[in-house]
């Protein structure tokens, strides 16, 4: 009787020890839930990475735009902007001269507008500020090349130039590029070279793998008159 009795003692203790089927899948059931919270914290830690690291691209590109810029007068210093007499007041001078083709043959505001460098556009890729194409850079460090050995433009990312003439007295007034201003009693008239001038980057960023094109930043200002 005694022999029985501790031999059913045992049994319950060991019973007692171990999990039941029940307990071990509400362990694996909050083990699972911990697991899934993981890996979407990991997920939307990526996310916000990648978004904090292209917008910091994105305004450092669109200030190399306005640092290219900053040199230009608003107009071309030798052919200037003008209304051709005899021919309907047709506007002459504003965007690109004869011949400029490359970053380094712009001289003058209006000449960018419209532009865009990057692979949407005409020019290879972004440009810094001494109007050079920046290099894809690898992980290393190492400027990434491609199948001939040049050094290849930085990948996926643009910069859009708009160039707007606007109000001498308000600057969010866009007026049209011939725009000329008679004089008045209140104020004294304006040719059509001499409104301030609205300069817009806007950077855009085209993921490689979905093909979407996403506008990163836009940086503004204002070329007031001389």
């Amino acid at each position: 009787m005694a022999a029985s009795y501790r031999k059913l003692s045992r049994l319950r203790r060991a019973g007692r020890s171990a999990f039941t089927l029940l307990e071990t899948m509400m362990a694996m059931v909050i083990i699972g839930v911990g697991v899934l919270a993981f890996v979407d914290a990991q997920a939307a830690f990526t996310a916000s990475n990648n978004w904090s690291s292209r917008a910091a691209t994105g305004m450092l590109l669109a200030n190399e735009v306005r640092e290219f810029s900053r040199r230009f007068p608003r107009h071309d210093p030798v052919t200037g902007l003008s209304l051709a007499a005899g021919s309907g007041g047709t506007l002459r001078g504003w965007g690109s001269e004869t011949g400029e083709v490359t970053a380094d043959d712009m001289d003058d505001l209006d000449d960018l507008d419209g532009v865009t460098f990057g692979e949407s556009g005409v020019f290879a890729g972004p440009i810094d500020a001494f109007g050079d194409v920046v290099p894809d850079i690898a992980i290393n460090g190492d400027e990434r090349l491609d199948e001939a050995g040049e050094v290849r433009p930085l990948r996926g990312w643009s910069q859009r130039v708009i160039v707007e003439k606007v109000s001498l007295y308000d600057f969010t007034s866009v007026l049209s590029n011939d725009q000329v201003q008679a004089p008045t009693a209140q104020m004294a008239g304006a040719d059509v070279d001499e409104f301030p001038l609205r300069v817009t980057v806007i950077v855009e960023y085209t993921d490689a793998s979905s093909g979407d094109t996403t506008e990163v930043t836009r940086v503004t200002w204002v070329v007031p008159v001389d």
